[in-house]
């Protein structure tokens, strides 16, 4: 399944073949190294989230590279029915309704359990998606995935995002998170597609466990 929309053409380093296999090689061997040394910690992250009854792992539909849509997975922080505990919130609480229209999310979402909070906290309710990084849907580095409506917020710049696969941290994670407004999110996006390079990878991979520990702009 793909967006049905024009796909701008953007060359950048991370078109070239080389780069981009070697890119990709990194990804799967970090990737199978990260899975096989969390592996305990996974475990115990499964029973933490089952206490509730619920789902251990939450699937949302999310475009990737080239305007493929796929399922992201993720640590289930929401109580069972969030979806449609969403649909009240938002029509008892203008507020509300006008901080999601702008941002997706809730700064104080009453959805979120206690466990949930601690994952988002802390990052590691996006530990599955290094399953989608196997798969080749995602990348440990690159621009967060979005949904399919908040495409049009990229305006003349969401072929830079569609050229790339999306990534579990980023450029923008590691500038501020929440901290920073959508428009610089997407420069921040565009300026990452624009310079990549190997080494600007290791750089964000290395900071970001800086960014999750001091929780910057959560």
């Amino acid at each position: 399944m793909a967006t049905e929309q024009f796909i701008p053409s953007v060359r950048t380093a991370s078109h070239f073949s080389g780069a981009r296999w070697v890119k990709r090689a990194g990804d799967i061997v970090v990737s199978l190294a990260a899975l096989l040394f969390l592996f305990p910690l996974l475990l115990l992250l499964v029973f933490l989230i089952k206490g509730d009854g619920g789902p251990v792992l939450f699937s949302h539909q999310r475009v990737g590279k080239d305007g493929k849509v796929f399922s992201c997975l993720k640590f289930r922080t929401m109580v069972p029915g969030a979806s449609a505990k969403l649909a009240e919130v938002l029509a008892a609480d203008p507020r509300a309704a006008e901080e999601w229209a702008a941002a997706y999310k809730l700064s104080n979402d009453p959805r979120i359990t206690k466990a949930g909070n601690f994952l988002r906290v802390t990052g590691l309710d996006e530990l599955p998606q290094l399953l989608n990084v196997l798969k080749g849907e995602m990348s440990l580095v690159g621009p967060r995935p979005i949904v399919e409506p908040e495409l049009t917020r990229y305006g003349p710049y969401k072929g830079y995002y569609l050229s790339v696969r999306p990534g579990i941290t980023g450029l923008w994670q590691v500038s501020g998170r929440n901290a920073i407004s959508y428009g610089r999110r997407v420069a921040l996006d565009k300026r990452y597609v624009e310079t990549w390079s190997l080494w600007a990878d290791i750089v964000i991979l290395a900071r970001t466990p800086i960014e999750v520990l001091f929780a910057r702009g959560r």
